[in-house]
């Protein structure tokens, strides 16, 4: 069977003595959505973050496109094709949206205004307000400034923390479709989400994660249908 495109497999490993992660898996394929959920300290953001390479493994790997990059820094991973957005801290609030998505742009050498404008054609609201600063955008559209920023790269992945929180119901409906889409275009998406319903409706692939290990692996619709998941996790 075909590796994944991009696979962190068999995870081990914390920031300190104590390990996080106990053998995790998480695994996208191109230009699908990969969510990863479960209840608060499960490990997701440090599952993604171990992918991302911000915290030293004890035990397996990180596999893009089949090249072992297990020993890369997170700005070789990102010259690799990989793009993060955190879940806080994710933007520059003094400047313009403009400036934000050119400082995104920051590892490329040839004209990037191609990719400016499908930033814009996907977040028409980042065009008309692309000179003000991006510390007066509101919590969803600052969410976008950081997803443009990251695009600005031309990643194969694009992996978001939390892209929804702190967001209301309509603005993160609004994000959900522009993942996909981002996913539409052949670009893969690895997601850390709380709101677990609404992720796993979008997402081709689910990881449901307890105490740092894998406890369901699924589709997202097959998660959404299995009444164990839903009893735990998703509120019956």
């Amino acid at each position: 069977m075909a590796e994944p495109f991009l696979i962190g497999e068999a995870m081990t490993g914390g920031y300190g003595a104590a390990d996080i992660l106990h053998g995790c898996t998480i695994a996208v394929e191109k230009g699908e959505i990969a969510v990863i959920v479960g209840p608060n300290g499960a490990g997701k953001s440090t599952a993604m973050k171990a992918v991302f390479g911000m915290l030293n493994l004890r035990q397996g790997h990180v596999k893009l496109a089949g090249e072992d990059i297990t020993g890369l820094s997170p700005q070789d991973r990102v010259a690799k094709g990989m793009g993060f957005v955190p879940q806080t801290h994710n933007i520059f609030t003094s400047m313009t949206v403009e400036e934000n998505l050119e400082m995104g742009a920051f590892i490329r050498r040839d004209d990037f205004s191609d990719t400016m404008a499908q930033v814009y054609d996907l977040f028409p609201i980042l065009k008309q307000k692309r000179l003000q600063p991006a510390g007066e955008l509101s919590g969803g559209q600052r969410q976008q400034v950081a997803v443009g920023r990251a695009l600005m790269t031309q990643p194969k992945v694009l992996m978001l923390d939390e892209p929804t929180a702190g967001v209301s119901p309509i603005v993160m409906d609004e994000l959900f479709d522009r993942i996909i889409e981002v996913a539409r275009t052949g670009i893969s998406i690895l997601m850390v989400e709380q709101n677990a319903r609404q992720a796993l409706e979008i997402a081709d692939k689910g990881y449901v994660l307890v105490q740092g290990a894998n406890r369901f692996t699924d589709t997202g619709a097959a998660l959404l249908a299995d009444p164990e998941v839903r009893r735990s996790f998703l509120g019956g």
